[in-house]
């Protein structure tokens, strides 16, 4: 591609990324959340309307207040598979805590797991579930359980299971998690039974309750978070996805009812869902409770059951805590690979994070695999880029004739664009002959920008030697460095079509320019860019060079 064409479609991809920065931060300055009289601290669950109304099942704005001051900190459970630490609150039995071991934090910090739940200060962002009754007296995630240890360990097993237990007002409740080797999926049961004399009604609920993520102070292109979708998600058969922001909840809160669906809290590379059985239908609502950091809930509650006295029954789901990992999700549930977030390019991005994915099946590398897909798509667009460079080395070499015409009529733009038209047409020179290969590649660019920022694959992907992170900017700047060598040369092999001396100086700086801006793109891409670029002035050298060969 040439300098101009370059050019071109760099300060396209710039303005998209201005525009986007400029559109997030009009959306947090008009979704600001106002302090509220009366407002509930990270750490705290009680004195929360946070229990749906059993008398409405799709969990509407009535709700009651919970009264029970629980000692949160003291009443915890540990739980490691080989996947997933876990804390558990006995007073209710939510899962209040969550890191995943296989994916550090930061790729300097390969002993420090990314932490996906937790009920801190710095982040709040817990899964509960429970029972409501129109009777009341079933036991909400506020309730408390006991269990009889508060260890577990997978160790060498296959599967692990942990029980908590209530009895109270004429109810026997177990709740039981079962954890499987290598899995991020987590089952859920409440096992209930009616041990008093009358009729119950129950139904089960649960649910995700967290606060906003805390807002970045300053830009920056390699900063994915920014962009990342964060909200609530619920999927229908029907519908398909249906996605909410977390700052448009209070203004546009969710309210369906259907089977075979799934909720979800979705953010960058991560996320948690709740997947009840496919053939119940389940009543799924969001909401917001209002305080100095407001509370977003996205809560699913199902079908009411009778239960005679003495009759048991079983509420099950299945939580999903973990990365989008896109070859895994499908097998879970039907569209849980929609978690996974490409914007407006999706159609674009996902066929190429299939193609990354096959190659990296075959070298093992992240890196190599997009060297791979470059040298795929210039194989793929071969004729057509070699079109575009024979009519650029046509250029070349009329140019001692473009520079004469111009001599010629330089008092004259009519009779110099004439003479110009007449010399393209009869030396077969296209002078647009590079918008087609442009066109074509600023979908895949921007395809792959978002490939690197969503796919939690290529996160902390390691290339070679300096490229530890394929997901951040190159920090010995190696890649753009040589990305502008090419871009020089490329210059040189290039024809001027008599542009003035400014313009000619402008071009001239562009190898630098761009090096700068490169600098602060992930090094994934920038080594699309640098391979793209050498393949093309490897490519283009050759047509050049057997044309030279040949009598003008």
């Amino acid at each position: 591609m040439n300098t101009r064409t370059l050019l071109v479609f760099s300060f396209l991809f710039v303005s998209y990324l201005l525009w986007q920065a400029w559109m997030d931060d009009q959306n947090r300055a008009h979704h600001q959340p106002q302090p509220a009289q009366t407002a509930a601290t990270p750490g705290q669950l009680a004195d929360v309307a946070d229990v749906p109304d059993a008398r409405q099942a799709t969990g509407s704005a009535d709700l009651p207040a919970t009264t029970m001051d629980n000692d949160h900190s003291a009443r915890l459970i540990e739980v490691q598979t080989d996947v997933l630490n876990l804390k558990l609150d006995l007073n209710g039995g939510s899962i209040v805590y969550a890191d995943l071991p296989a994916f550090p934090v930061a790729a300097d910090q390969p002993d420090v797991p990314f932490v996906l739940l937790d009920h801190s200060d710095q982040l709040f962002y817990v899964s509960q579930n429970g029972l409501i009754s129109p009777e009341g007296g079933a036991p909400t995630h506020k309730t408390p359980f006991q269990t009889e240890q508060d260890n577990y360990r997978l160790g060498d097993a296959d599967a692990l299971t942990v029980e908590l237990h209530w009895q109270g007002d004429g109810l026997a409740v177990t709740k039981r998690y079962r954890f499987e080797r290598g899995s991020y999926v987590i089952h859920s049961e409440q096992v209930v039974r009616n041990t008093g004399d009358q009729p119950r009604t129950l139904s089960a609920y649960q649910q995700f309750q967290r606060t906003a993520p805390k807002p970045h102070d300053t830009f920056s292109y390699s900063d994915t978070s920014r962009y990342s979708f964060v909200g609530a998600g619920i999927y229908n058969p029907e519908e398909h996805f249906v996605k909410l922001p977390l700052d448009e909840m209070a203004d546009e809160p969710l309210k369906a009812s259907f089977a075979q669906g799934w909720g979800a809290m979705l953010q960058l590379h991560f996320f948690t869902a709740w997947i009840p059985p496919a053939e119940e239908v389940w009543h799924y609502s969001t909401r917001v409770i209002p305080g100095t950091e407001p509370r977003y809930l996205l809560t699913e509650v199902s079908e009411p059951r009778q239960l005679a006295p003495g009759e048991e029954t079983v509420f099950q789901s299945r939580l999903f805590a973990g990365p989008k990992l896109q070859n895994v999700l499908p097998e879970v549930a039907d569209g849980l690979e929609l978690v996974v977030d490409y914007g407006m390019f999706t159609i674009f991005a996902k066929p190429l994070f299939h193609v990354l994915d096959f190659f990296h099946s075959l070298v093992g590398n992240w890196g190599w695999a997009i060297v791979l897909l470059t040298l795929s798509l210039k194989l793929a667009f071969f004729k057509l880029s070699e079109a575009q460079y024979r009519s650029m080395a046509r250029m070349r070499q009329m140019q001692p004739r473009i520079e004469a015409i111009k001599q010629r009529y330089a008092e004259d733009r009519q009779r110099l664009n004439e003479a110009m038209m007449k010399l393209y047409k009869e030396e077969k020179i296209n002078p647009l002959g590079g918008c087609l290969p442009m066109l074509v590649q600023i979908p895949v660019f921007i395809a792959l920008y978002w490939v690197l920022l969503e796919s939690v694959e290529l996160r902390q992907a390691h290339f070679i030697l300096w490229l530890q992170d394929l997901s951040s900017p190159d920090p010995y700047y190696v890649l753009p460095a040589l990305n502008g060598l090419f871009m020089y040369l490329t210059q040189r092999l290039s024809p001027t079509m008599g542009t003035d001396p400014m313009q000619q100086k402008v071009m001239q700086a562009m190898p630098l320019v761009f090096s700068v801006m490169f600098a602060f793109f992930q090094s994934g891409l920038v080594l699309y860019w640098t391979v793209n670029s050498g393949l093309s002035l490897l490519q283009q050298w050759v047509i050049t060079r057997r044309l030279e060969q040949k009598p003008a």
